[in-house]
């Protein structure tokens, strides 16, 4: 599991039938204690709802298909939750309510 911001949104009018319904986001993952983008940026299917410029936690390989909605789908990252907050070592390191964050 990694924490990611959305950055985008993938629109494919050609996809697997079993894929139709789902909502296709552009992810670029984060560093957890800086919020700073790290790594590739990558497609998951969002499970949650989650919105631009977002945090959310993605998982990847086998574990994107155990969400309810990708059962037995041929994902390979799903969105599976949109972060509030983080702590770390008892310092509030990101709020989402909070401006400038």
């Amino acid at each position: 599991m990694y924490a990611a911001r959305i950055i985008g949104t993938v629109v494919c009018t050609q996809k697997d039938p079993g894929m139709n319904s789902f909502k296709m986001q552009v992810v670029q993952p984060v560093n957890l204690l800086t919020f700073k983008d790290e790594g590739k940026p990558a497609v998951a299917i969002d499970a949650v709802g989650a919105g631009d410029q977002e945090i959310v936690l993605v998982v990847a390989g086998s574990s994107a298909r155990l969400t309810e909605i990708t059962m037995d789908k041929p994902v390979d990252a799903t969105i599976t939750a949109i972060v509030d907050f983080v702590d770390i070592e008892g310092k509030r390191v990101f709020d989402k309510h909070k401006k400038g964050d």
